[in-house]
């Protein structure tokens, strides 16, 4: 773990040597200050001589204006350093997301990925800020200042010495039980992200329904669990300042009571007693600050782990040493294939698939819902690996493919259709980033997206909002299906993405697509039967299995399913899940 967060420092490996030097600079000048304090009591004060208060008091001003200066430069390199850090950190994590597949997408939650990328780096940011300041600052400090006790009084510094080894076994207990509940409140952030996340996504259904009282009883719950972890874990915490106080003051009293009778004994100046009173503050701050890093660093430990897991997740889909990166057509052939989401499932997704379709060609799928008809066509970008069996796109193995080189040949529109924030001419342009606006204009008459854009008031330069939420559910397919377009891919597949069209301007996509792309092999999933009759050939699947792959004349002659469908939908009684 401590490689893997470590490799991430990088270019601010100056600011982290740097950062704790200076604070170490900041402890020395801190600790001369006493010394220079009791000089001037024993040999200015009280001997009388002004000189000596006056080229004491000269050096302290120094000292402490050393002290100021390491203590700035300290803390500027340290916040350098960590806020670099916290970046490297977050674009590591979202590079590495970006290659995931959608097999290691499914082990992280949405709200858990983003809380790992906010919250969880915050909390490493801060420990190493600390770590780099305080972790040197007050280890150094103890050290110094417990030394200079024994220098002046090896007798007074064994009060601290005993009030230190109490005092920090007291802290550790206190820490110990606090981190517990610390540990318990990252699952609780997730599940609060989640609850916000999915409430401003869905707020049309919510209002829709009028659930704002569930989702805010929901809401309320989330937070509350986090309030209470959050309140345990400080209500131990807090036990740190009495027990602080309580040592400290404890040891003044025990080090004025005994220093006074050391100097009535001559055993022991007036100067040297003041030093050891603000010695006796530096070590047991110092401890303080110990304590509080500790519970620091076992929060972030729990944020390292899980910053760690994202990070160090590989790919589940890699390409081969040598990768094909040319896609010879649009053929494809599936030869005994079987598919599962999990390594360890008991019945696979899909099972011993055999399917051959000619580059070019237009297929349908049809089937109910569950019948893994977006799971068929998502191996053939290699979205997922089958588990058994082969897949082949123009007379080649996926795995053989760069994989970058095979999805930009098949391009998929998917059931969740999804725009992103910006202007219509940038969403298309995710299909072909050089596209011209003269192109992005012809890929929309093809999808019969060009009549309603150009009725907005900014035409192709009409904002679209987060999510599209400024477009209807059928605009928003048709630009989807644009955008697709603009790929000029060997492959074309419509997962089901003309459900929110009328069947008129579904007819009219197909009708273009017939005549624009001919070359390409579309495949297109749909509940209706009548958005592929005009295919060249119909999958019909059931239960992950190919129950009938013929035209549509034929399937109504030799598939039961098909053809009960069918005469449903044109009775208008019934769909394909009515089965």
């Amino acid at each position: 773990m401590l490689k893997t967060l470590g490799a991430h420092i990088r270019e601010f490996k100056k600011d982290s040597i740097l950062t704790p030097v200076f604070m170490i600079g900041e402890v020395i000048m801190e600790t001369i200050i006493p010394l220079l304090m009791a000089s001037i009591i024993d040999d200015g004060v009280q001997a009388g001589n002004m000189n000596h208060i006056y080229l004491i008091g000269v050096l302290m001003i120094v000292t402490a204006l050393f002290s100021l200066t390491f203590g700035i430069l300290g803390g500027q390199f340290g916040s350098r350093a960590s806020a670099g850090y916290a970046r490297n950190l977050r674009k590591a994590m979202y590079e590495n997301i970006q290659t995931f597949s959608f097999s290691n997408i499914d082990k992280f939650s949405t709200s858990g990925l983003v809380t790992r990328l906010t919250t969880d780096v915050t909390n490493i940011q801060n420990a190493y800020q600390m770590m780099l300041r305080m972790c040197m600052r007050a280890p150094a400090s103890l050290i110094c200042a417990m030394a200079m006790s024994f220098f002046i009084s090896p007798r007074l510094a064994s009060i601290y010495l005993v009030a230190v080894i109490l005092l920090g076994c007291v802290l550790g207990l206190i820490v110990s039980q606090a981190t517990q509940h610390f540990k318990q409140a990252f699952p609780k952030y997730d599940a609060l992200n989640e609850s916000v996340q999915e409430n401003v996504s869905a707020i049309r259904v919510v209002k829709a329904y009028v659930r704002e009282d569930y989702e805010v009883e929901k809401f309320r719950t989330a937070s509350g669990n986090l309030y209470k972890i959050f309140c345990k874990a400080e209500s131990i915490v807090i036990w740190n300042n009495p027990v602080m106080n309580f040592t400290v003051y404890a040891c003044i009293l025990l080090i004025s009571w005994t220093g006074a009778h050391m100097i009535v004994q001559d055993a022991l100046t007036t100067g040297q007693l003041m030093s050891m009173l603000t010695y006796c503050m530096n070590i047991l701050m110092s401890l303080m600050m110990l304590s509080m890093i500790f519970v620091m660093m076992t929060m972030s430990a729990a944020s390292a782990r899980r910053i760690c897991e994202v990070l160090e997740e590989k790919a589940d889909l890699t390409d081969p040493e040598n990768p094909v990166t040319d896609v010879k057509d649009g053929s494809i052939v599936f030869e005994n294939v079987s598919f599962s989401y999990k390594k360890d499932a008991k019945t696979p997704v899909l099972k011993d698939v055999n399917l051959e379709i000619g580059s070019g060609e237009t297929i349908g799928i049809i089937g109910g819902t569950g019948s893994a008809k977006s799971s068929l066509v998502n191996l053939i970008s290699r979205l997922y690996d089958v588990t058994e069996g082969r897949l082949l796109v123009g007379g080649v193995d996926v795995k053989a493919y760069d994989c970058e080189v095979l999805r930009n040949q098949v391009a998929v529109v998917l059931q969740n259709n999804v725009l992103f924030s910006g202007t219509i001419l940038e969403n298309l342009r995710w299909g072909d980033k050089d596209a011209t606006e003269e192109q992005c204009r012809h890929a929309c008459e093809l999808a019969c997206a060009d009549e309603f854009i150009r009725k907005m008031p900014e035409g192709y330069n009409t904002y679209i909002e987060q999510g599209g939420t400024n477009v209807s559910g059928g605009q928003k397919q048709r630009l989807c299906i644009a955008r697709a377009l603009l790929k000029k891919p060997k492959i074309l597949i419509l997962d089901d993405s003309t459900s929110a069209v009328d069947t008129a301007t579904d007819a009219k996509i197909r009708q273009a697509f017939a005549q624009a792309i001919p070359g390409t092999t579309k495949l297109i999933i749909a509940q209706r039967i009548s958005s592929v009759e005009h295919a060249d050939k119909i999958i019909v699947m059931h239960d992950g299995q190919i129950d009938g792959f013929a035209s549509h004349e034929e399937l109504l002659e030799t598939n039961e399913i098909y053809r009960e469908v069918y005469e449903a939908q044109m009775s208008g009684s019934g769909d394909f899940d009515e089965k």
